[in-house]
């Protein structure tokens, strides 16, 4: 027989599930936990702020593809970390989030830093638990890590009670660890129904004058790229990604024609109005990639993939769907036109590199002047892995960085998080120690999170913040644009450079000339050699920098 505390079950299993780090802070209702943690192999990442911990852990399962962990206490600690959760569930990232609890006897009493945690959570995560008793955990934490990764991801929440991470109880042996189930998408399209409705997608791409590919976050993972590439070999066609589909496709792969959406190519939006069949797979058409949703694909036969079946048809009708994964249909898809002898033609795509790179904006030719400036200094595209906060610099990075592989970018999509970028980076750092993590943002942006500058500071990692500092919230002084500008400029700016220096990681102040020129020695301070540790570097663009 095995007796452990409920605290030592869920670090065991933890450990059982191969987690390396932790994200968190401590405080009174986890302390049994972090008692636990400090006699575990777990390495524990002591953030600043608790959203800060949901962001750190966001950045390693959003580059992995694998959930991460991260922990608060009650109340305030669980409540901080809600919006981290809400981003985790926009974006389909799996994470497992644990939160301590008052004890049994207090729940319902408005005890000292109680908060209804499972229940605010209902709303924001894939799966919520609340444990009552510590023998609970050994089906619950495996449970969770299954539940994330499985069918569409996203976070689940464990609520554990003080008293329950006490309690000791006894057990024959550990149970195996939750694994991600390939088939566990709910109402899933196989057999015949499968055969037929492939039959209809292979013949509708077959007589498609204009077919165009767009390709969502559903399509951002090793496999899905991979059976992407295949299919585009047999049946080559123009493709389009949303911000979250970006990486899917290498940008310089020859049927790659741009980010589509408000911010995006408008090469890659005049492809999707002027088709007459658009493949969509793994993609949500919320109104960033859509637009005004009676004239998005109006006259397009929409042949649509997707894991959740609660997509299909949700906000556009489709021709025809499937509701499955699509690192799953696209090699179906390649076999039935290679059993039709069937070839697509490659004659259109010879424009695609050249209209998408005459649209680019001025910010994005910066970050694509910051990437050749990285790769001066010997890092390739490849080497590379970025994060981007929210503003106009995430959509410049979008549209400028020439992205190589999945989950190359690591951005909040849906929701749109301010304070994003830096945890992210992070998180990703720890997870990829053989890369360099480019953290892409902006002035109002790192302040949401600056305070983690220290935890980066702390773990050494290499990271370079690369901040665009124009004093102003610029994606929201352009959407004012045509009214009247408010609230939106800086009357005593940050110096963030000095703000970095504060916190012990080498900064330096730059204009956005020496970046689109190339020179100066800046480029070798920021991309130094593997093992160098952190930089930031503030630049300082024109306010109205498009």
């Amino acid at each position: 027989m095995i007796e452990a505390t409920g605290a030592q079950i869920i670090t065991t299993l933890l450990e059982r599930q191969c987690v390396k780090y932790v994200a968190g802070i401590p405080g009174g209702s986890v302390l049994p936990l972090y008692e636990a943690l400090a006699s575990s192999k777990l390495r524990h990442v002591l953030v600043r702020h608790e959203q800060a911990g949901g962001f750190f852990a966001q950045g390693y399962a959003r580059s992995t593809g694998l959930p991460a962990v991260c922990i608060a206490t009650s109340g305030p600690g669980a409540m901080n970390l809600l919006t981290a959760i809400a981003d985790a569930r926009a974006d389909s990232v799996p994470l497992v989030v644990i939160t301590g609890q008052v004890a049994t006897n207090f729940i319902g009493t408005d005890a000292f830093q109680e908060a209804d945690t499972f229940g605010l959570s209902f709303p924001i995560t894939k799966h919520s638990m609340m444990i009552t008793d510590a023998s609970e955990l050994l089906e619950a934490i495996p449970k969770a890590f299954r539940l994330a990764a499985s069918g569409r991801p996203g976070p689940v929440l464990i609520d554990v009670p003080v008293d329950v991470q006490k309690q000791k109880v006894r057990f024959e042996a550990w149970p195996e660890p939750g694994r991600r189930e390939r088939r566990a998408a709910r109402y899933r399209t196989e057999g015949a129904e499968l055969a037929s409705r492939l039959r209809v997608f292979t013949e509708t791409l077959v007589h498609a004058k204009h077919p165009v590919l767009f390709a969502g976050g559903g399509c951002n993972s090793n496999w899905s790229a991979a059976a992407l590439a295949d299919f585009l070999e047999v049946f080559p066609m123009p493709v389009v990604t949303s911000l979250m589909g970006l990486c899917a496709i290498p940008h310089d792969h020859p049927c790659y024609a741009g980010m589509t959406g408000m911010y995006g190519s408008p090469s890659a939006n005049e492809l999707l109005r002027s088709a007459d069949v658009v493949l969509a797979a793994g993609v949500r058409f919320d109104e960033r990639a859509a637009g005004r949703r009676g004239e998005f694909l109006a006259d397009a036969k929409l042949l649509h993939i997707d894991i959740d079946a609660a997509e299909v048809d949700k906000l556009l009708p489709a021709y025809c769907s499937i509701v499955a994964d699509t690192e799953s249909i696209f090699p179906c898809l390649t076999q039935y036109f290679k059993q039709c002898l069937i070839k697509g033609s490659k004659d259109d795509l010879a424009r695609l590199a050249e209209e998408r790179r005459e649209s680019m904006t001025d910010g994005a030719r910066l970050i694509e002047a910051l990437a050749s400036c990285a790769e001066r200094a010997g890092y390739a595209s490849s080497d590379l892995l970025v994060t981007a906060d929210v503003g106009l610099h995430q959509m410049w990075t979008a549209n400028g960085f020439p992205f190589k592989y999945p989950r190359q970018l690591l951005v909040s999509g849906s929701l749109g998080t301010m304070g994003f970028g830096l945890p992210a980076a992070i998180g990703a750092a720890a997870a990829h120690s053989e890369k360099r993590v480019l953290c892409v943002s902006g002035d109002g942006s790192i302040l949401m999170n600056v305070q983690e500058l220290a935890t980066l500071a702390e773990m050494n990692t290499d990271v370079t913040v690369f901040v665009c500092d124009n004093d102003a919230l610029g994606m929201v002084r352009q959407q004012q644009k045509g009214h009247r500008s408010y609230a939106t400029s800086y009357e005593e700016g940050t110096n963030i450079a000095l703000v970095a220096e504060s916190f012990g990681i080498p900064a330096r102040s730059i204009s956005a000339e020496s970046v689109m020129n190339g020179t100066g020695d800046w480029i070798e301070f920021a991309f130094p050699l593997k093992g160098s540790g952190p930089r930031l570097i503030r630049c300082v663009i024109k306010r109205d920098l498009a």
